[in-house]
Formats: C-alpha cells, structure tokens, sequence
C-alpha cells in the first residue's frame, strides 16, 4: 500500500513539473505568432518615431512655404505706400455713385438721343457741378457730336472726363507758394464752421514734418473757442502760437506773429482770421486790412486760401466770389470732402473763378488732409 501511495505522488509530481514547463512555453509561442490572447500589459511597445518636422524647434527648422509666401510679399506691399487717389475714391462715393449711374446708363444705349443729354445734365446737376458749368460742358460736347467728332456714347465720356480735367488744371498750379526772401504768411479765410481752425491745425502739421519751422497766429479774436482750438493745435503739432486779447484787433495779433517769426528765425506763419457774416462791410475791410498788415517786411502773403465746406454746395461758390473780391484768394482748401459731400463744386470753383483747389480734406483725421490730384479727382467721379 505504501508503495501505491509512492508511485501516485511520482506521478503526480511528474504531471506537475510537466504543466509548469509547458505552459510559458504556450505563452511565448503565442507572443511570437502575435496571438490576440496575449495579455495588453505584456504587448511590446513599437520604437518611438522620429518628431515631425513641424514639432522641431522654430530656431532650426525653416517654416512652412504656406507660412513663409506672406513675409515674401510684405517687402512689396510696404514699397508701394497708400496714395491719395483710392482714399479719394473711397471716400467720394456719393459723388462717384450719382455721376457713374447714368454714365453706365448713357453708355447702354446704341446711339446719344436727347434723353441721353438729359441724363448727362441731371447727373452733373445732381453732383453739384452747377449750372453754369454744366451748361457749358455740354453745349461743346453737342456740338462735337453733331460734327461728326464724337461719334457713340463711350466717346462722348472719353470726352467729358477730359474736359473735366482740363477745367481743373490751372495756370497756378495746386502747390503752395513760399517767400523767397523773408518771413512767409499764409492767411486762412472763411465763413465759421467750415473747418478753417482745423485745417490750420493740419497744415501746420504736414509742414512740421515738411522740415520747416512754422508759428500760428490766432487772429479771429471774435470767437472765443477759436484760439483756445488753435492752442490746443499748436500743442499737438509741437509749435509756437501769438494770440491777443478777446475781441481785439486781429491785425495786431498778426503783425506780432510775423515780426516774432522774424526774430527768431520761423519759416511760416499761418494765420487765422475772423469768418463771421461773410457779406458784412466791417468784415471785409478787417481781412483786408489783415492783408496789408501781414504784407509787409518781412513778412510776405503768398497765399490766401480760402476754406470751403464741401457739403455747402453752390452757397460755397457764392462765399468764394465774396472772398474773392475781398482779399485776392490764391487757392481753395475743400474741407470734409467725403461720403456726404456732392464733390462737382470742385470743377465749378475752378471753372467759373478760376481759383485752384488746393488741398482736400477726407476726413477729421490729423493727416486726413491731401493735396488735390485732378487726375485721381476725375477718376474718383467715374470709376
């Protein structure tokens, strides 16, 4: 019995030892063969891949060509700066958009009837170009058109445009002048609220960064808030100012400006006037005793620019005949020159006064004040 009992726990042993042995046996077949029974914990990891390129450091590895076609350009755009001519047409939408209408209109039709001249008169009358100018504009165009000169309506716009454009070329030229010798004196005029202390503000500004050395004179001593807005000018833009005393005589606050200009060494002086009741006597004969005074050495006027508020329309063609008269105006300053403005009193100034414009205001931006472009004005109105 003892001997049985032997031999089964031999037995048993061996099948013991047996099983032990087979089994990672099993296990190892399996993970060699890739067998889904193998444990996750025990799944060898594959090699770690190399980093892509764009998780290298920005240092060492260059950027994308999508990221680099950008800075490629920005050398371009930075060469060709903003010019006045698209912030001309941005900003003279309601003009362009009353004018190139019936042009698109005009240009539609197979031949330049009578309704077509209507439509061409309406739309110069509607963009504030002004009878008188846009019945003479017209007439020479018929009259073209009936000799056989013109012939189809794309002509007939070929040759509006450059009428328009050489109604607003000027012997004079659209430059400012300065003296030659002595202290230069440009007098601002015009009625209040048309911008006239803002825009001295803004020429001071474009002639400071110009180089030259420029000092202002307050001489509209009628107006309170007038010196106060031209100090606050004066401030911002960095140069000197000569006011008087509220409500004295504005030639004296002018005839200081100059001779301090003159004693310590000013290129400039810009000067502002009274611009209350255009058409009243006393106020004409002030500006024009301004004139003479700010004429003498060493000061020289070499302009006279008379400041218009673009939205007035043909009321700002009766103030500048006024002007005109008064104080020998040398030049237009059209102010607020944007999208509620009716930009035609620019070709009706020129025209019928013969003044030219001079500088543009687009906006009440410190720099948004241009010289004018006649050609980039024309092309505004069409395009």
């Amino acid at each position: 019995m003892l001997v049985l009992w032997i031999v089964l726990a031999l037995v048993v042993a061996t099948l013991v030892v047996g099983l032990v042995v087979a089994v990672p046996r099993r296990t190892r077949a399996r993970r060699a063969a890739g067998a889904p029974g193998a444990p996750a914990a025990t799944v060898e990891k594959p090699r770690a891949a190399p980093p892509p390129a764009s998780a290298a450091p920005a240092p060492v590895t260059a950027p994308p060509a999508a990221e680099a076609a950008p800075e490629a350009e920005a050398p371009e755009a930075e060469a060709a700066p903003e010019a006045p001519a698209p912030e001309l047409r941005e900003r003279m939408g309601k003009t362009r958009g009353l004018i190139s209408g019936y042009v698109r209109s005009l240009r539609s039709r197979s031949s330049v009837d009578e309704e077509a001249w209507d439509d061409l008169e309406e739309a110069l009358l509607r963009a504030d170009v002004g009878v008188v100018t846009t019945t003479a504009l017209l007439a020479d165009l018929r009259t073209r058109v009936r000799e056989g000169e013109l012939r189809g309506a794309d002509a007939v716009v070929a040759a509006l445009r450059e009428d328009l454009r050489r109604s607003l070329d000027t012997a004079e030229g659209t430059g400012l002048s300065l003296a030659e010798g002595g202290t230069t004196v440009w007098l601002f005029v015009g009625v209040n609220g048309v911008g006239k202390t803002t825009t001295i503000g803004k020429v001071a500004r474009r002639e400071t960064a110009a180089g030259r050395s420029v000092l202002l004179a307050a001489g509209d001593t009628f107006r309170a808030a007038a010196a106060e807005q031209l100090e606050q000018w004066a401030q911002r833009t960095g140069v000197e100012i000569v006011r008087g005393s509220e409500g004295g005589d504005p030639s004296a606050v002018v005839f200081d400006a100059v001779q301090r200009a003159d004693a310590r060494g000013n290129d400039l002086v810009l000067a502002d006037t009274a611009g209350r009741l255009h058409t009243k006597v006393n106020l004409v004969e002030e500006l024009k005793k301004i004139r003479r005074v700010a004429d003498r050495p060493p000061g020289q006027v070499t302009e006279v620019l008379l400041v218009l508020d673009a939205t007035t329309g043909q009321n700002g063609l009766t103030q500048a005949r006024q002007f005109l008269d008064a104080v020998g105006v040398t030049g237009v300053v059209l102010t607020k020159l944007d999208g509620s403005a009716k930009g035609g009193i620019v070709i009706a100034i020129q025209r019928e006064l013969g003044l030219p414009v001079k500088l543009v205001g687009l906006g009440e931006g410190p720099d948004d004040l241009v010289p004018f472009d006649a050609d980039e004005f024309v092309d505004a109105l069409f395009e």
